[in-house]
C-alpha cells in the first residue's frame, strides 16, 4: 500500500511539472518584444519623442501649448491639424506615417533618417518643380537643404518643407501628387551635394506668384520658370 501511494505521488508530481513546463514555454514562445518602428504616441504618452513632436508642431504653428513631453488635449488637437493639412489619416495618433511626415525617427537608424529625407525632398521637388528642367529640379532640392543650414529657417528637412506657408505644394496638396522618376533622382543629387541654385534660399515662378516681397530678394540665376534668390 505504501509503495502504491508513493507511485501515485510521483505520477502527480510528474504531471504538475509537465503542465508548468508547457505553460512556461507557451508564454515564452508567444512573447514578441515591442518594435521601435511600430511605436505610436497618443493621448497620455510621455517622453522625449512627445517633446520633439510638440516642439516641431509649435515651430510650425500648429501647437500653442507647453513643450512638456506630455501628450494631452492640446497636443492631440495639434496633431489632428497637422494630419489634416498633410493628407494623413486624421486620428490624433502619431504612428509611423505621421512620425515620418514630422521628420522624426524614434529609433537610432541613420539609414532610415537619410531615406526619410530623400523621400520628403523628392515629394517637395515633385510637387514644386516636376516639368521643370532637370537642373531646376535639383536646384529646388538645393534650396531646401540650404535652408536647413540657415539660422532663419528650421534645421531639419521636414521642418523646412512643412514650415507654414513656405511651399505652395504643401498648401495645394501637390506634395502628394504621383511621383515622377526625375524627382527622386534630383533629390538624390541634391543630397549628394549638387546645388545648381548657387546657394539660393528662395525661388519663385514670376508667372504664378502673388507675393510682392519675394521680388525684393537678390537674384542669383534663372532656371526654367523659376528665379532663384538669396
Amino acid at each position: 500500500m505504501m509503495e502504491r501511494r508513493m507511485l501515485l505521488k510521483r505520477i502527480v508530481i510528474f504531471i504538475i511539472a509537465g503542465v508548468i513546463t508547457y505553460f512556461s514555454c507557451s508564454i515564452y514562445m508567444g512573447y514578441q518584444p515591442p518594435s521601435i518602428s511600430a511605436a505610436t504616441y497618443r493621448w497620455g504618452s510621455r517622453g522625449s519623442v512627445v517633446t520633439e513632436i510638440q516642439r516641431r508642431l509649435k515651430n510650425w504653428g500648429y501647437y500653442n501649448g507647453s513643450v512638456d513631453g506630455i501628450y494631452g488635449y492640446q497636443t492631440y488637437l495639434a496633431v489632428r491639424k497637422f494630419q489634416a493639412k498633410n493628407g494623413l489619416a486624421v486620428d490624433g495618433i502619431v504612428g509611423s506615417r505621421t512620425l515620418s511626415a514630422l521628420g522624426i525617427n524614434a529609433g537610432t537608424n541613420s539609414a532610415y533618417s537619410a531615406s526619410n529625407s530623400h523621400t520628403l525632398i523628392s515629394r517637395a521637388i515633385n510637387g514644386e518643380a516636376r516639368g521643370e528642367p532637370y537642373i531646376g529640379q535639383v536646384a529646388v532640392g538645393g534650396v531646401i537643404l540650404n535652408r536647413t543650414r540657415d539660422p532663419r529657417f528650421p534645421n531639419s528637412v521636414a521642418g523646412v518643407i512643412y514650415q507654414p506657408g513656405a511651399f505652395t505644394a504643401i498648401t495645394d496638396g501637390q506634395i502628394h501628387a504621383e511621383m515622377v522618376a526625375t524627382s527622386q533622382r534630383a533629390a538624390r543629387d541634391a543630397l549628394n551635394g549638387w546645388d545648381p541654385s548657387g546657394g539660393a534660399i528662395y525661388y519663385f515662378n514670376p508667372a504664378k506668384t502673388t507675393n510682392k516681397w519675394i521680388w525684393s530678394r537678390p537674384l542669383i540665376k534663372v532656371i526654367g520658370s523659376h528665379r532663384f534668390c538669396r
